[in-house]
């Protein structure tokens, strides 16, 4: 695939994330919804995060010419998706929450904010 559409399938991916996510963020947690969207959500930022680790980074310096600062986030959902998960099978929502919180403000906010930044795709796609 070629950077472009790898980008496009990102955004397909995390677009319908970070409304889902922010919807389970402000919602009533342990609601109907928040059980049938959590996994949905979930399995959007994995595959958005795997999507990403295939896009070379275009700022900043390079582990192999391909890896870039922004994938410590994709590696930070890899993580976070997979400790929430388990957390909440065990039953211990303290643990769940915090990384389901990290998830969210590390996977979607603050990578969201460096997406923006001068000099990358989205920033060029949005404010030309």
């Amino acid at each position: 695939m070629t950077y472009l559409q790898l980008a496009y399938l990102h955004l397909i991916t995390i677009v319908p994330a970070f409304l889902i996510g922010t919807f389970l963020i402000l919602s009533r947690k342990g609601t109907f919804a928040h059980r049938k969207l959590g996994p949905a959500y979930m399995l959007l930022m994995i595959t958005s995060a795997v999507v990403t680790l295939f896009m070379p980074a275009r700022v900043g310096p390079t582990l192999f010419k391909h890896f870039g600062l922004i994938h410590l986030l994709s590696l930070l959902v890899l993580y976070s998706v997979p400790t929430a998960f388990i957390a909440i099978k065990q039953g211990n929502i303290k643990k769940h929450r915090a990384s389901m919180t990290g998830l969210y403000f590390g996977g979607l906010i603050l990578a969201g904010i460096f997406a923006l930044m001068p000099g990358r795709m989205l920033n060029q796609w949005i404010f030309g």
